[in-house]
């Protein structure tokens, strides 16, 4: 058997319109699953690039602050498709004040998207894998689940919690065939990291401190994310990898 094969599998990815997610969701689906992008707005350029390499993809425009509007596209999906067998939180927002001006609409803002959302879909999602008594929800978290960075207060706490919560939930459906983990990815090279990138010292301090000596790309997370997806991880839960090029260990 293949430790990794995902055939069959059904996998929801959120956010998966570009960067991050959509390095995950080509990971998955180069492993057999059929994915299903959850965005605010779907590319429909995006689904026509999974389906001209063969992958099955679908897309569903929606907003992560709906919290009411979550059992409706929930629902939309499973008449879609079935199933939902893997979970992949990655949406997430950034927005950078000096702590001492951070305004109270990009805190709310920030904690909503990057911690709040994925905790409901978590609740929703997860209702329906205790039901079929089998799922894998993976949690994008970040080294900033471990640090404390530079006028980032709200993604700070935000990603902290995701961490917190995502081993809570671990505890309580490992039983149930569940597995709940997170990956925290290192500097990314994407268009929330555009100004950093653009920024000639700041970007020369953190190539200097990443062992690697580069900056991560979306595929880098794929290999993670598809070993927490499959059953090569059914005895892993509630535990976090690091995809950072070393950033941590150093």
């Amino acid at each position: 058997m293949n430790l990794f094969d995902l055939k069959g599998k059904v996998a929801l990815v959120t956010g998966a319109n570009q960067g991050l997610g959509k390095g995950i969701a080509k990971g998955l689906a180069e492993h057999g699953a059929e994915i299903v992008i959850l965005d605010l707005k779907v590319n429909p350029d995006t689904i026509a690039e999974f389906e001209k390499e063969g992958h099955k993809a679908h897309g569903f425009d929606f907003d992560l602050s709906k919290f009411d509007d979550y059992d409706s596209i929930i629902d939309q999906i499973v008449k879609k498709v079935g199933k939902i067998d893997i979970l992949v939180n990655n949406a997430g927002v950034q927005k950078r004040h000096p702590s001492v001006e951070f305004p109270k609409k990009d805190w709310d803002f920030v904690v909503d998207i990057n911690m709040n959302a994925v905790f409901y879909m978590c609740q929703k999602v997860g209702k329906l894998m205790i039901e079929q008594g089998y799922g894998k929800i993976v949690n994008l978290a970040s080294l900033l689940s471990f640090q404390g960075g530079f006028t980032v207060p709200a993604y700070a706490a935000s990603k902290g919690g995701v961490m917190q919560f995502s081993k809570s939930l671990a505890n309580e459906w490992a039983g149930k065939g569940i597995t709940i983990n997170c990956i925290a990815p290192g500097y990314m090279a994407t268009e929330m990291n555009t100004a950093l990138l653009a920024d000639e010292n700041r970007n020369r301090q953190i190539l200097e401190r990443i062992p690697a000596g580069r900056w991560g790309k979306p595929e880098d997370l794929a290999g993670a994310a598809v070993f927490l997806a499959s059953t090569a991880s059914d005895y892993v839960n509630g535990h976090v990898i690091a995809v950072d090029g070393g950033w941590l260990g150093r």
